[in-house]
């Protein structure tokens, strides 16, 4: 693995999924031992050539020498590159660096609603992005829609239960948003969407956990107490997951609660 030196990647320590993959790279050799550093212990001189707004959004790496910068998946290509050449290659044609860019962007803007994590008051630089509306809703959007096709295939796996139909499968997801909003009329209008982003983001995780049983519900016919003790122990996961959020969030702690008492009320109107 060669490594590329002398080069320092500037990451959200706030932020688990950065301070996984920046270590990943030091730890592989693919940046030396100075390969990385939190956004937050940014010196003065340091700050004089990053762009403090722009750094944020997409992770920039530093070269220490010529103290230049490139940021977002420009920084990543050049990392990765630097030991996979092939890599660079292909991941600089313009279409393929076209949609890089973009699922970048779709990462990096939703990357504290995909795996939030605790902000450390004290510092005095935030590497918190931009609150951006498009990509926001294309998650929220994403994740409605894995959500609804799971659902979907799962709850035809029970049997004696209501033949599902997507669009049933559809309106509950987007239901449960609505639903939750109405505890948060109060609160500014990002506020809001922010929740709904890990409110889907649950949903999604949830999503994720059912699918290798639905995934063998199309090769076997797998016992009815699996199939619902299985849905029952992924809403239990679900609910300390959006209840740990919340307090994250510092939202109302009576939203894990009103989460529970919608998929109740849905339960009932499915059966009657």
């Amino acid at each position: 693995m060669k490594t590329l030196e002398n080069q320092t990647l500037l990451y959200d320590e706030d932020c688990p999924l950065c301070s996984l993959y920046t270590t990943g790279f030091v730890k592989s050799g693919m940046l030396d031992q100075n390969g990385r550093k939190s956004y937050c212990q940014l010196s003065e001189e340091e700050q004089n050539f990053v762009d403090l707004k722009r750094a944020p959004n997409e992770i920039a790496l530093v070269d220490n020498k010529t103290q230049t910068v490139i940021y977002g998946i420009d920084s990543l290509i050049k990392v990765v590159g630097f030991s996979f050449p092939l890599i660079e290659k292909i991941a600089t044609i313009k279409p393929i660096h076209f949609i890089l860019k973009k699922l970048y962007s779709f990462v990096s803007y939703n990357r504290k609603v995909i795996i939030p994590g605790n902000l450390k008051e004290e510092n005095k630089l935030e590497c918190t992005p931009d609150f951006n509306y498009k990509y926001r809703f294309l998650f929220i959007g994403f994740a409605l829609t894995i959500t609804t096709f799971v659902l979907f295939g799962y709850s035809n796996l029970i049997l004696n239960f209501p033949k599902s139909t997507i669009t049933r499968e559809l309106i509950l997801a987007f239901g449960q948003i609505v639903f939750q909003a109405l505890f948060l009329l109060k609160l500014e209008k990002q506020t809001v969407i922010n929740y709904a982003g890990n409110l889907m983001t649950v949903s999604l995780m949830g999503s994720l956990i059912l699918t290798p049983l639905l995934l063998l519900g199309q090769f076997f016919q797998l016992p009815q107490m699996i199939i619902l003790g299985w849905f029952g122990v992924t809403v239990f996961i679900m609910f300390l997951e959006h209840f740990r959020r919340v307090k994250l969030l510092k939202l109302p702690f009576y939203l894990s609660f009103t989460w529970i008492l919608y998929r109740i009320i849905a339960l009932f109107l499915i059966l009657n």
